[in-house]
């Protein structure tokens, strides 16, 4: 190949690059360690429409990134990223969705030698399918074995190799032996440009219910605590309102003299609990010798919730609405 197609080669690139970043205001950086080029193929396929993957040397794609850099600086973010195997997904749709496509296209693959494994690899136990002539090999790797209707039974489960680990010629050996395919290779988003701003793609895993449930988390312990020191706020008005209305019901109950519209339901229950039940359509549970209790008894009954509603029970959340008698 002439220099001067070479050449060709790289202006072409360059323009490329230089309109993906013109067209698209997102950047997705992505690792592509173990991705061949027909699962490449089929990610570009998946995101057709929605993304563009540009691969490339890195050494080009920094020399027009300092170019383009010039009228927007903050691509200068990031060219610290731009090394390894990597490629760029320029979008302008939705991050999160596009990176679940990426993700979600994974291929089963073979250990390779000197390769660092992904995930843990486990063997599980059961019938092998090999001869017996194969048991020393078995042996070697410390694997407990049988020998069940002339064919090698692995009895235990072993792990086989770590995570993080380097894969040796034996794992190799051994898991095709048994035609296993242990790890996973697809292209893992590391970094994520977004508006002149450069962040790690976990946030993306940040949801909109997420920061709900955060922020209500968040205005549960405040009012919490406003509600123990006694400082008001504007989270602990229903609360105090709540604790005062349960403390004038109280009263209500207590003094026949007090009355007030909300109270009347729970004075005519006190006064005579079967009539209520039998008014509001509600079964009278059994009480002393099969007759209603009488007003002394459910005034008793009812004794313990008012001294713990009208305990500490202000508008603010703290003393008392009501000095006691």
């Amino acid at each position: 190949m002439t220099r001067g197609v070479i050449s060709q080669r790289k202006l072409d690139f360059r323009t490329k690059l230089e309109k993906l970043f013109d067209d698209y205001k997102h950047v997705l950086i992505c690792n592509i360690d173990n991705v061949g080029s027909h699962q490449l193929q089929q990610i570009r396929i998946s995101l057709r429409g929605k993304a563009v993957i540009l691969c490339g040397k890195n050494t080009i794609i920094r020399k027009v990134m300092k170019d383009v850099a010039k009228k927007n600086e903050n691509l200068n973010k990031l060219l610290p990223e731009i090394f390894g195997n990597v490629a760029m997904v320029f979008a302008n749709g939705e991050l999160a969705d596009i990176r679940k496509t990426i993700l979600g296209n994974k291929n089963p693959a073979a250990a390779r030698v000197g390769t660092l494994a992904p995930d843990d690899c486990w063997v599980q136990p059961g019938p092998t399918g090999l001869d017996p002539g194969q048991t020393n090999f078995f042996q070697a790797l410390n694997i407990a074995t049988k020998i069940v209707r002339g064919s090698i039974e692995i009895m235990n489960p072993v792990h086989l190799i770590k995570k993080g680990d380097k894969v040796t010629p034996s794992h190799v050996s051994l898991l095709s032996k048994l035609d296993i395919k242990p790890f996973f290779y697809f292209m893992t988003v590391t970094h994520v440009y977004e508006d002149g701003s450069l962040y790690a793609a976990e946030i993306l895993d940040i949801t909109k219910d997420t920061l709900n449930q955060k922020f209500i988390a968040g205005v549960n312990k405040l009012t919490a605590l406003a509600l123990a020191i006694g400082v008001p706020t504007l989270s602990t008005v229903p609360h105090s309102f709540a604790r005062a209305f349960k403390n004038l019901l109280a009263l209500a109950v207590e003094k026949d003299e007090i009355e007030f519209k909300q109270a009347l339901p729970f004075k005519e229950f006190v006064k005579d609990p079967a009539a209520w039940a039998a008014k509001h359509g509600v079964v009278a549970g059994p009480t002393k010798g099969g007759d209603a209790p009488d007003k002394k008894e459910a005034v008793t009954a009812a004794e313990p919730e008012k001294e713990e509603e009208s305990d500490g029970g202000d508008m603010f959340g703290g003393g008392g609405l009501f000095g006691d008698d």
